[in-house]
């Protein structure tokens, strides 16, 4: 099945991962994109209050991006990302954390200027492994319609 806008009814909800995150992972992404202390060595985010070695927020994202791709946006016909709304990191993901969650559809509208695509508004939450919500994202994406969709 290819989802198309008319899939994305508000109220509908995508399972997302489980990811578990390692520390290898962690420092790998800090040495390239956020080279703070606390996301280098396990000692300087003990020193941190983050409480250990903890993914940078940025990282969270690309992991919570990835379980977007693989829950449903590989399975649907994107035609671009229209911007983010709001960010919140909750808690620290700290290394071998396991981020599960879910993307939920908050609205959605035909688009003015291009009316064969939609625009839709997604809510994502990731929790660790104790239930705790790390990371909340909201944005809005363009999406084809069931017409276009091929």
């Amino acid at each position: 099945m290819k989802y198309s806008f008319e899939d994305f009814a508000p109220g509908r909800s995508f399972p997302l991962g489980p990811k578990t995150v390692t520390a290898e992972e962690i420092i790998e992404f800090a040495l390239e994109f956020d080279p703070q202390p606390m996301h280098l060595s396990e000692e300087a985010g003990k020193a941190s209050i983050l409480g250990g070695l903890a993914a940078s927020g940025w990282h969270t994202c690309g992991m919570l991006m990835r379980m977007t791709v693989d829950s449903y946006i590989s399975k649907s016909d994107p035609q671009a990302g229209l911007g983010v709304d709001f960010v919140e990191w909750k808690k620290p993901v700290l290394a071998g954390d396991t981020l599960s969650g879910t993307s939920k559809v908050m609205d959605r509208r035909v688009s003015k200027s291009r009316p064969d695509r939609g625009v839709v508004k997604l809510r994502h939450e990731l929790q660790n492994q104790h239930g705790e919500t790390v990371c909340i994202v909201e944005l809005n994406a363009m999406v084809a319609t069931s017409a276009e969709a091929t």
